[in-house]
């Protein structure tokens, strides 16, 4: 048993595949696989015998600033009254660049691509 709790707690940790493999299976795929997954896209363009999709999230998110204030060297030592929650906008942008109709590459840019 206990050459086994080390693994059974490492499992605890196990995630999912990143977002960069999910993406990665949609190299080759045609551009309707890629709106059956996805969805309709939030924009697309056309140039240079090139189609871009491209796919936008945002969400906002509630982040509780530390009620404590201080630096060195002292650190935390007297609580702040004006500590409080700020509203956060997260954001991914994913981008297909399709050619001939499949997904030949893509991008990613923001601050909750995962």
């Amino acid at each position: 048993m206990r050459r086994l709790l080390p693994l059974v707690l490492l499992a605890g940790c196990a995630t999912g595949p990143s977002l960069e493999s999910r993406l990665a299976a949609t190299i080759g795929q045609s551009e309707l696989q890629v709106v059956e997954t996805f969805g309709v896209p939030n924009r697309t363009y056309d140039t240079g015998g090139l189609r871009f999709l491209q796919y936008e999230e945002r969400r906002q998110v509630l982040h509780q600033l530390d009620p404590y204030w201080g630096g060195y060297p002292y650190g935390r030592f007297a609580p702040y009254p004006l500590a409080s929650p700020v509203l956060l906008t997260r954001s991914c942008d994913i981008t297909f660049a399709l050619k001939e109709g499949r997904v030949q590459s893509f991008t990613t840019r923001g601050d909750d691509c995962r």
